[in-house]
């Protein structure tokens, strides 16, 4: 009978299959390799997409900024020329208003009254003048209340007799609003339309 030795091949078959599994084994290892680095470059790829698109919207922020700036001194520059406009505007609405005060006074102003200074400050006149009796300067100042350029006219100093005249004078000081009733017309004409 023929003895046949099998160790020399199951040793054989051993050493193949240890052979085989190193091979798989690296290429596994090359494979997983691969598939780390693809995964990185992927990723690296998108962090670096993302980054571009971040300093393009901190670009586009910073432009928006000085954009948002330009807007605000436009608005101010607006603001400003506005302020101007309605100072011309109330500069033109106002520029008869002394002729008006003046002619204002000569009409209401009784017999017996004549005013010694006047003074305007913003929408305030003070007059400031001598009556013959106290009966004269109440009924100035009603002929003030019903001119259509002043209103509240009031007396501030009380009135008194005058000691440097012999003529008996009565010294008064009279603050009247002055108010121009163009310019009321002029509000009713725009609220009307």
């Amino acid at each position: 009978m023929v003895k046949i030795n099998l160790l020399p091949w199951r040793e054989e078959k051993r050493q193949q299959l240890t052979k085989e599994f190193f091979i798989l084994l690296g290429a596994g290892g090359i494979i997983a390799a691969v598939i780390v680095a693809s995964v990185f470059y992927v990723y690296s790829h998108n962090i670096d997409f993302q980054k571009s698109r971040n300093a393009r919207i901190s670009k586009e922020i910073s432009t928006l900024d000085e954009e948002i700036k330009e807007i605000e001194n436009y608005e101010k520059e607006r603001d400003d020329l506005l302020a101007r406009k309605q100072v011309i505007e109330e500069l033109q609405a106002n520029r008869t208003q002394m002729v008006h005060l003046f002619d204002e006074l000569v009409k209401t102003i009784p017999n017996g009254v004549f005013l010694e200074n006047i003074k305007q400050n913003g929408s305030t006149v003070t007059l400031e003048g001598y009556a013959q009796s106290h009966s004269r300067v109440s009924a100035y100042m009603r002929e003030l209340a019903k001119s259509e350029w002043f209103k509240s006219p009031v007396s501030v100093e009380y009135i008194r007799a005058d000691e440097t005249y012999d003529t008996h004078e009565q010294k008064f000081k009279l603050l009247a609003h002055l108010v121009n009733p163009l310019n009321k017309h002029k509000d009713e004409e725009g609220e009307g339309e």
